[in-house]
């Protein structure tokens, strides 16, 4: 006899868990590429230079463009999930792998690695959006926060898988093989989404119900699909109709899109990706020897895998505004201290420096890095979800290219310890934020959610 769990009151099968975790592993695959495109630039910069004879800007180019495609992906997303589905939406995104990574280890010259790069950022925008919503719509309540913090975490691990490819073909100088790695997990996300069932929110939007009773069914059992089912019913009837980007500044909607935009903003502004972008050149800075550069950002990719697990540990057990509270301020007390290494002479400058970018990097992979993209897929209402989630994206996307482009001249302007500082006081802004206005999520199910939000 099947065990019964209790999910909103519901009394239900036991659910087939390894089953959605299955589902989980093959959606994150585009998460895996989101980081490891992100992050394998790094390395393959060093021989891209002289091999296509780029000059600075050109160097700077093929690192950008791909922010930009992102940002036009993550726009672009929440319109062809709502329309097309979120199964076809990720079917795109591993199509938009394929064909970038292909452009990039093909390129004879400079236009069609560029070509290449904003193809690959198109990926990554539209996954961005879709693999958080996909994930929070087959999973259970009690379930989801663990379930979409695993979009984080494979992130992660494509990171540091950039950083081993890199340091694996360094002594070749082979590029066109730290891009070309990259195609294997593209493929197995092609083929991988052939066993993806649809999201079953999205079918009952479409009124396909029997499809969406089937999901559930699989999802929570055959005797409670009907509830289930019901549930999604409700929750959409309870909800505004979409009106598109207008139904976003409704009244019971603006406090989500609120929540979505600012946590986007803070995200990039509290400097996680200066620290990553930049961490090598700041321990120059303190004295520390940079020609194992690529060890230590090894090192900061481990730990951001280790405590993104910490993460999934505890994001349904403590909720996400314990968390988030938790994450900004640990990076906002470790800012603090790295500024002071830089602005007075501190002693041993160069440890305590280094163990202040790893408990920033720690505490961001607690908190703000998963939650954020938890958050932006639980907080809308059913009708609405792909284009906030969308709008908040692209938010997040653009915020990334301005601390990008401005860090350097942060610091030329500021000095480096003010710059730290300034990035402390957006943490503390977001203390504020995060106390003031967002809700707990935990264990809620999406009517609950609406429900909440929109009398805020």
């Amino acid at each position: 006899m099947p065990s019964r769990v209790v999910t909103n009151g519901v009394v239900s099968d036991s659910p087939p868990s390894r089953r959605i975790w299955f589902w989980a592993g093959i959606a994150t695959l585009a998460s895996f590429l989101f980081g490891y495109y992100s992050a394998v630039v790094a390395g393959a910069q060093l021989f891209i230079k002289d091999d296509l004879h780029l000059g600075t800007v050109q160097q700077g180019a093929v690192v950008s463009v791909l922010l930009a495609g992102a940002a036009v992906g993550g726009l672009c997303a929440g319109r062809l999930g709502d329309r097309f589905g979120r199964r076809s939406a990720l079917l795109l995104a591993a199509v938009l792998f394929i064909a970038g990574g292909v452009l990039a280890v093909a390129t004879p010259g400079f236009g069609i690695l560029l070509a290449g790069r904003i193809v690959q950022g198109l990926g990554i925008g539209l996954s961005s959006v879709i693999v958080p919503l996909y994930l929070s719509e087959i999973a259970p309540a009690e379930l989801r926060g663990r379930l979409v913090t695993i979009n984080q975490l494979m992130l992660t691990v494509g990171i540091m898988a950039a950083y081993v490819v890199n340091l694996a073909f360094a002594a070749q100088g082979d590029w066109r093989w730290m891009f070309g790695v990259g195609l294997i997990p593209s493929v197995l996300l092609l083929v991988g989404i052939a066993r993806l069932p649809e999201s079953p929110v999205w079918l009952e939007g479409r009124g396909r119900l029997a499809s969406a009773r089937r999901v559930l069914a699989q999802v929570y059992g055959e005797h409670t699909a009907d509830i289930h089912l019901s549930r999604l019913q409700h929750a959409r009837r309870a909800a505004p109709a979409s009106t598109g980007l207008r139904g976003l500044t409704s009244r019971a909607v603006r406090p989500a899109l609120l929540i979505g935009v600012v946590l986007a903003v803070l995200q990039q502004f509290v400097g996680i990706n200066a620290v990553i972008y930049y961490a090598p050149t700041i321990m120059q800075h303190t004295g520390l020897d940079t020609s194992n550069a690529i060890l230590y950002s090894l090192a900061i990719g481990v730990l951001n895998v280790v405590m993104t697990l910490v993460s999934i540990r505890l994001i349904d057990r403590w909720g996400r505004r314990p968390l988030l509270l938790t994450s900004l301020s640990g990076m906002a007390v470790a800012l603090v201290i790295l500024g002071a290494t830089f602005v007075w002479q501190v002693p041993a400058a160069s440890v305590i420096a280094l163990i202040c970018l790893l408990a920033f990097i720690a505490f961001f992979a607690i908190g703000m890095g998963p939650v954020f993209w938890l958050l932006l897929a639980e907080i809308f209402p059913p009708a609405e979800r792909g284009t906030g989630a969308a709008v908040s994206a692209t938010s997040n996307w653009i915020a990334n290219i301005v601390v990008s482009q401005l860090f350097l001249s942060l610091v030329a302007g500021l000095g480096q310890g003010p710059t730290f500082w300034l990035f402390a006081a957006v943490c503390v802004l977001g203390l504020i934020f995060v106390r003031r206005r967002v809700i707990e999520t935990k264990g809620k199910d999406f009517a609950d959610i609406t429900r909440e939000l929109s009398t805020a």
